[in-house]
């Protein structure tokens, strides 16, 4: 019997496994970094343990450092969640020197899985579909290269040792070939310290389901349905469900059947999740296998009304299965987004800073899985993922319609977060028609709103308008007598906008260029704005931070810089030659020199943050006049990086050079 769990995680996973785990009597250890010291998921533990700074080589995969932690506490087991450790050989091996019980399948069946090249070798021979492809040891680019010309565009590259996207890129022709090779290895060894590459056949558009497996340690493997996760970006998924829209009963039980003669193959033992593409006509081909817990793993809960952790531990203890292949139902459906810091009006970048206010909204048929907490700060060092959030209904409209909701009504203020474009995929027909693949993205939804630069209305500037009035005016309460205009200086999303603003007892009036507009305000408390536009009643949330605005109105998020009473200064325009940080991060390539030609669109440096690569690209022609970026910098969102000169600049102000002596 064990009896404490070291969480060798953090976030939202580590606080859903301690959940689990102490519902069941075990007493929980967190483990934390120095940048996690006062995380959600270190104060839902019994004890938590430093185990180092806060890059993750430092803390989280620091093999001895956890396991000490672990013999420290007296813990006896150790679950490692999903990323970090959780797929790696080497510390499930350590883990059982140590006499730990590892929460996960064994080290040989990892290691297998763990590599793309010798997972499809081991699927054919089970009889397992796979995509044609090219999977030889150790290929160098000239192999790669060669192998490609009879595989046929397009292609994929892939990183033979990881996942979620690193190290994979997708090439429709043979003269980008060589450059992609070269980012992918490069990608994956700074991801997984393994540079080995796989080529495959591109299957264009298809669905991308994957099946729950369980196995135990007497022989047993189950099937718990599928999940649909064919909405991504840059490979990563957005959106899971399941049921899977476009699986039938028959293709269903194929699937699990292929992926439970996966899990055999390999002696499985515990949570695991076998991947597939399935292309238009219903065809399934083998893709990877995932040696763990998924972090779409609710919605599988949620449809068979199972704990798959509690699953997890019970195997780990040597015990059997919970239920059999008949006994296991789906009812319902499901569905889950992950709520992440980042922009995707400027190209899905993380986003890092204070999180001022996170209120989820938890209603009938939601669950939140998160991580983070109002006042927490998201850094560069880890996943910008900040929650969960799930949706359940009797059927998939009702999840949809109450996922919809829960999306529009929680609120966060502080960082910028994917909120409204995942609620935009949620409400779009075309996924509510069942139909989205793993196109929809770049397709269709390509130019929604949510996807550009803010499109201010002269109904936000009101609202923004209407809070910041309040602290021009000198008393605490609106006046019932007709007031002078005020006038305010904001920017938001980069843009300039100068207003006036009016007050004439409860209806207060905006004025930008030849636009105005009025609303009557009902009530405005702290974080509350109750108004009526043209005979309608709305609320708004917001909250102030020194200068800064936020706002949520009408289910989008707005962050409103009030400059009144700052300088005037000319804002970036497109082509300004300052190349900046997109976020905080490390300089891993710097491609130029100083007095360098360069042209529109060159990469000049790459910056590494979120264990993603960043191109820094020139946004016009010219040279470089100055240069602050080296190779290994620790750089600041927003620093600027390079800086750029057209020819007449660089002539009468040729960059300096040092001389050396």
């Amino acid at each position: 019997m064990l009896t404490k769990l070291l969480i060798a995680n953090r976030g939202e996973i580590a606080v859903r496994i301690i959940r689990t785990a102490r519902q069941l009597g075990y007493r929980t250890v967190a483990v934390y970094s120095e940048a996690d010291r006062d995380a959600l998921h270190v104060l839902a533990a019994d004890e938590a343990v430093a185990i180092g700074p806060a890059p993750v080589a430092a803390s989280y995969l620091n093999m001895e450092a956890v396991i000490d932690a672990a013999k420290k506490t007296g813990a006896d087991a150790i679950h490692p969640g999903y990323g970090f450790l959780s797929e790696n050989a080497r510390f499930a091996a350590a883990c059982k020197r140590a006499g730990l019980t590892f929460v996960g399948p064994p080290e040989h069946a990892i290691e297998l899985m763990g590599s793309k090249r010798r997972s499809k070798i081991a699927m054919k021979a089970a009889g397992v579909p796979v995509v044609p492809g090219f999977e030889n040891a150790d290929a160098s680019d000239d192999e790669l290269i060669a192998a490609a010309d009879s595989i046929g565009y397009p292609l994929m590259i892939k990183a033979s040792a990881g996942g979620g996207g690193r190290g994979m890129r997708l090439v429709h022709r043979g003269q980008t070939l060589a450059e992609e090779i070269q980012r992918a290895r490069s990608e994956a060894r700074n991801a997984f310290g393994d540079g080995e590459l796989i080529l495959e056949k591109a299957v264009i558009e298809p669905r991308h389901i994957e099946i729950q497996v369980f196995a135990d340690q007497h022989g047993n493997a189950v099937y718990l349905g599928e999940r649909d996760c064919s909405i991504q970006r840059r490979h990563q998924k957005v959106v899971e469900e399941s049921p899977s829209p476009f699986v039938t009963p028959d293709l269903r039980r194929a699937m699990g059947e292929a992926a439970v003669k996966a899990t055999l193959a390999c002696q499985y033992e515990g949570a695991g999740t076998v991947e597939f593409l399935v292309d238009k006509n219903r065809n399934f081909y083998f893709l990877e296998m995932n040696t763990r817990l998924q972090v779409e793993h609710p919605v599988t809960e949620l449809v068979t009304g199972q704990d798959l952790v509690a699953w997890q531990l019970a195997v780990a203890e040597g015990r059997p299965l919970p239920l059999t292949q008949d006994e296991i139902q789906l009812r319902g459906h499901a569905i889950e987004v992950r709520l992440y810091a980042e922009d995707p009006a400027h190209g899905f970048t993380p986003q890092t800073g204070p999180l001022h206010l996170f209120q989820p909204a938890v209603t009938e048929g939601i669950r939140i899985d998160t991580g983070v907490q109002s006042g927490d700060t998201v850094t560069p060092f880890y996943d910008p993922m900040l929650a969960k959030v799930i949706a359940f209904g009797q059927c998939r409209d009702d999840a949809r319609r109450r996922l919809l909701r829960a999306l529009t009504d929680t609120v966060i203020f502080g960082v910028t977060t994917n909120r409204y474009f995942l609620s935009r995929i949620i409400a779009d027909p075309v996924f509510g028609a069942g139909e989205a693949t793993t196109a929809f993205l770049d397709q269709g939804f390509a130019n929604d709103p949510s996807m550009r630069p803010t499109d201010v209305s002269i109904l936000d500037l009101v609202l923004a308008g209407t809070i910041l009035y309040q602290g021009e005016t000198t008393g605490a309460n609106w006046s019932n007598s007709l007031a002078t205009a005020v006038p305010l200086r904001l920017a938001i999303d980069g843009a300039g906008f100068e207003v006036q603003v009016q007050c004439n007892g409860q209806s207060i009036q905006v004025r930008h260029g030849d636009d105005v507009h009025a609303i009557t305000l009902v009530e405005l408390t702290g974080h509350h704005l109750c108004f009526i536009d043209k005979g309608v009643r709305h609320v708004c949330q917001y909250q102030r931070e020194a200068n800064r605005l936020y706002l949520q109105p009408f289910g989008r998020s707005l962050c409103v810089t009030d400059h009144t009473h700052q300088p005037a200064v000319a804002s970036g325009v497109t082509g300004s030659g300052r190349l900046q940080a997109s976020m905080d991060g490390s300089i891993i390539e710097v491609r130029v020199a100083a007095g360098d030609p360069v042209q529109h669109g060159d990469t000049l440096v790459i910056l590494e943050a979120m264990k993603m690569e960043h191109p820094i690209k020139a946004d016009r022609n010219g040279r470089v006049s100055q240069l602050h970026a080296t190779k290994g910098d620790q750089v600041k969102r927003h620093q600027v990086l390079v800086e750029l000169a057209i020819e007449d600049d660089v002539a009468q102000n040729p960059p300096s050079q040092e001389i050396e002596t």
